[in-house]
């Protein structure tokens, strides 16, 4: 035993490690118990393509709604030359 660790902490750190086995052991446990049951239920509605699942919301729109701004020649002359700059910049 480290003279530096305390007898308290070599139980917390001994009761982190007991409690984060038995949470796995319980986990894997209740996500092995039902796999059967939820396999034939996800097959069920695979087969049925022409329904929806209701859990999920009805789509409306297929993305965001796209802004577009229509620049000035003089906007677009500034943005070309920053480009450029940006561009040039990266070379060196």
């Amino acid at each position: 035993m480290p003279e530096h660790v305390s007898i308290l902490q070599l139980m917390g750190g001994t009761a982190l490690a007991l409690a984060a086995v038995i949470w796995v052991a319980v986990l894997v446990r209740v996500l092995r118990r039902d796999r059967d049951i939820h396999r034939g239920r996800f097959a069920e509605l695979a087969r049925r393509r022409g329904q929806r699942l209701r859990g999920l919301p009805h789509q409306l729109r297929k993305g965001p709604h796209v802004e577009h701004v229509e620049l000035t020649p003089a906007e677009q002359d500034a943005f070309a030359f920053l480009a450029r700059q940006f561009s040039d910049d990266r070379l060196a």
